[in-house]
């Protein structure tokens, strides 16, 4: 592991990044001179936090990440926890020092993400805005206030189409539940807000509309293979293509406070020349 201090070390924080869209984004950051802290609920392969089946885990990221050549800093985080939030924040700065780059990836599916309105539990639907806005919030006000301090940093939110529209079909039928889609749009309003209330910072704020991508949740959400039957998946690379010309080109700052999609964006930019 290389020690880096000061101005040379370039930070992100990135959430739900044990697998998915999360851990493709770590690794392509890490590609590109950051070093990585990978946050999730997951800490060890094969032991989910909500007993799924699912590939990944905080420490496999850091492992990926270090062996491209970068410091990794793996910390248990929980959406629905603002104690575990507060730790690794705490943490990531006590450890590192700065967070330069915060990728708010991660979110909370639960059993209400693709429930229709007449059956889910209107508890969980109130756990679900917890963890996907409310958080949230508070994850990238408590990493804002040293981006301001520094007059430097990027905020970079996943959000969804989802958020957008109304889904071709009712969940379960290849379409996606109101519970998921509210807090999707409710989120996708904070990056337009910061960019008003800090214009001139040197801090961005961007949202990234990652279109279809089939991740490892998603696979387990629709074994049948209902969603593609609608559009083809892109590969969880795209985004994270996306997410580091965001975190590093000059030209980024155009897009700031606003909503970014990945699919023609990578296209138009050719950010992921071997993907058509």
């Amino acid at each position: 592991m290389t020690n880096r201090t000061g101005d040379a070390r370039k930070v992100a924080f990135v959430t739900g990044a044990s697998r998915g869209i999360g851990r493709a984004s770590a690794l392509e950051l890490a590609r590109h001179g950051f070093d990585v802290v990978v946050t999730a609920r997951t800490l060890v392969e094969g032991e989910t936090a909500d007993g799924r089946p699912l590939p990944g885990s905080i420490e496999t990221t850091a492992a990926a990440v270090r062996e491209l050549g970068r410091d990794a800093l793996p910390l248990p985080l929980d959406l629905l926890d603002r104690s575990s939030i507060d730790a690794a924040v705490a943490e990531t700065l006590a450890r590192w020092g700065r967070i330069d780059l915060l990728l708010n990836n991660g979110i909370y599916v639960g059993p209400a993400n693709m429930q229709h309105v007449l059956t889910f539990d209107l508890e969980e639907v109130e756990r679900m805005f917890a963890a996907n806005v409310f958080n949230q919030v508070h994850i990238t006000r408590l990493v804002l206030t040293g981006m301001l301090e520094r007059k430097s940093g990027t905020v970079i939110d996943m959000v969804s189409g989802a958020g957008l529209s109304d889904p071709p079909m009712p969940a379960g039928q290849g379409g996606w539940g109101f519970a998921y889609a509210a807090t999707k749009g409710a989120f996708q309003r904070l990056a337009g807000v910061l960019a008003v209330e800090h214009r001139n910072s040197g801090v961005h704020f961007y949202n990234l509309e990652p279109g279809f991508v089939m991740t490892e949740s998603m696979k387990l959400n629709d074994p049948d293979g209902a969603l593609e039957k609608f559009q083809k998946a892109a590969p969880m690379t795209v985004p994270a293509n996306v997410i580091r010309w965001l975190a590093t080109d000059p030209g980024a700052t155009e897009w700031n406070g606003q909503t970014v999609f990945a699919q023609p964006f990578a296209l138009e930019h050719d950010l992921h020349p071997d993907w058509r």
